[in-house]
């Protein structure tokens, strides 16, 4: 629940937009209570069987994530999983350099060292 709060106030104070807080679903009500009481915007997805995926911030930022995010998080394309990542805040030359070895269908495990990803630098 601190990992929460910290995101709850960097939300408040503008240093994010939208935040993703994974949880185990005994702990989403908790999290549902706060978010309410802060009067803060959320979207639930869940995340495996005993996980809980919640979506928070600008109501802007939620309804893109209602249209891009349609199910689970490793079925996104190369592209929604950019865009999502993005969104998030997430380092931008990190999120092209994911998106280059999904795109040329690296799985990462080469840590670039691949042919595909050596190719497509």
């Amino acid at each position: 629940m601190l990992v929460l709060m910290n995101h709850i106030y960097e939300l408040q104070k503008g240093v994010r937009h939208m935040v993703l807080f994974t949880c185990n679903k005994k702990h989403s009500e908790m999290a549902i209570q706060r978010l309410e009481s802060q009067g803060i915007p959320y979207l639930l997805q869940p995340a495996g069987r005993q996980n809980l995926n919640v979506y928070f911030g600008r109501r802007e930022c939620l309804e893109a994530i209602r249209l891009i995010v349609t199910r689970p998080l490793n079925q996104l394309t190369p592209e929604e999983d950019f865009i999502l990542g993005t969104m998030l805040g997430y380092d931008l030359c990190a999120q092209c350099e994911r998106y280059c070895k999904r795109k040329n269908g690296c799985k990462g495990e080469c840590n670039g060292k691949c042919e595909k990803c050596n190719n497509a630098n």
